[in-house]
C-alpha cells in the first residue's frame, strides 16, 4: 500500500531507539523527509548509520535536543524549519513507589513526557493550518489508562498526552489538520530489555511468561509488542489516508486494555 508519504517532512522526538527509531526507519521508507532527534550527536549518529543501512536511500538527518532543557528546545524549533509530521514520541520511564517519587522528579517527568508536546505542538501546529495539511501524533501508552501502581508519575503523564492529543484536535475542525494519539501496550524496546533484564539475566520468554501472568494478565496476545507493530499504526496515521481519523486514541496494546474502546 502506498502511504502517500512521499516529500512529506516529518519529526519524531526521542527517536535513536525503540519505537520512535522504527518509525523513523517506516517512514523514511515510504519516502518521507525524516528528522530524528536523540539527546547527543553520538546518539543520533548511530540510529542514522542504522536506518541508512536498512533504507539506503532514505531522506534523514537528525538534531539533538535534551527536552528537559528548554534553550535546546528553542533552538531545535528554529532547526527544523516547515513540518508537515510531528510525533511527539520522546519519554522517560522509571519504576518508583508513589510514596518515593520527589517533586523534582514529578516536574522531569511532566516537563519531558508533557511539555515536550506541549511545546512543540504549539510550534508547529500554525504552520499546518495555514497549509491545511498536516498530523500531530501523541505516542501515549495503556498506562495512561490503566494507571500503574510501581510509576504513577509516568500513568500521569500517558493520561495528559491523551487530554492534550483531544484538547488540539478540537482547534482543528473543518481542516485536513489532524491529532491523534496511539497507545502502545508493552513493547520489547532496548528500555524494556534493559529493565527486564532480557539477554543478560533471563531470556524473552522467562521474561514474557512472568510479566504477562503478574503485571500484565489481561493482555490478549501474552507478549510483548515489537517496536514496527507500533510503528505500522503510527505510520497509517501519519498518512493522508488517515484523513477521517482525527482526536482518536488507537490503541496498539495487545488487548491489555479491557474495553472495546
Amino acid at each position: 500500500m502506498d502511504l502517500q508519504l512521499n516529500d512529506k517532512r516529518v519529526f519524531i522526538s526521542g527517536s535513536t531507539k525503540g519505537i520512535g527509531k522504527a518509525i523513523a526507519q517506516t517512514l523514511a521508507a515510504e519516502g518521507a523527509t525524516v528528522i530524528i532527534n536523540g539527546r547527543s550527536k553520538e546518539t543520533i549518529d548511530t540510529a542514522l548509520k542504522d536506518i541508512k543501512k536498512e533504507v539506503p536511500n532514505a531522506k534523514i538527518s537528525g538534531i539533538a535536543c535534551d527536552f528537559g532543557k528548554l534553550d535546546e528546545i528553542e533552538s531545535l524549533i528554529k532547526g527544523c524549519g516547515e513540518i508537515d509530521i510531528l510525533i511527539n514520541n520522546v519519554g522517560i520511564f522509571e519504576p518508583v513507589d508513589f510514596l518515593d517519587i520527589k517533586d523534582a522528579d514529578w516536574q522531569k517527568f511532566y516537563d519531558i513526557n508533557v511539555l515536550s508536546g506541549v511545546r512543540l505542538s504549539r510550534a508547529f501546529l500554525p504552520q499546518m493550518l495555514k497549509r491545511d495539511w498536516g498530523r500531530i501524533i501523541f505516542i501515549s501508552s495503556e498506562s495512561g489508562i490503566n494507571i500503574p501502581e510501581e510509576m504513577v508519575h509516568y500513568g500521569m503523564t500517558k493520561t495528559a498526552q491523551l487530554a492534550l492529543s483531544r484538547g488540539i484536535a478540537e482547534s482543528t475542525k473543518g481542516t485536513k489538520v489532524t491529532v491523534n494519539s496511539v497507545l502502545p501496550g508493552p513493547t520489547l524496546s532496548e528500555g524494556v530489555k534493559e529493565f527486564a533484564g532480557i539477554g543478560e539475566e533471563q531470556s524473552r520468554e522467562e521474561v514474557e511468561k512472568k510479566f504477562f501472568k503478574t503485571e500484565r494478565p489481561s493482555s490478549l496476545i501474552q507478549r510483548f509488542a515489537e517496536p514496527q507493530e507500533v510503528a505500522n499504526m503510527v505510520a497509517y496515521v501519519a498518512s493522508p489516508l488517515s484523513s477521517a481519523t482525527n482526536g482518536a486514541a488507537l490503541k496498539v496494546d495487545g488487548g491489555v486494555v479491557k474495553t472495546a474502546f
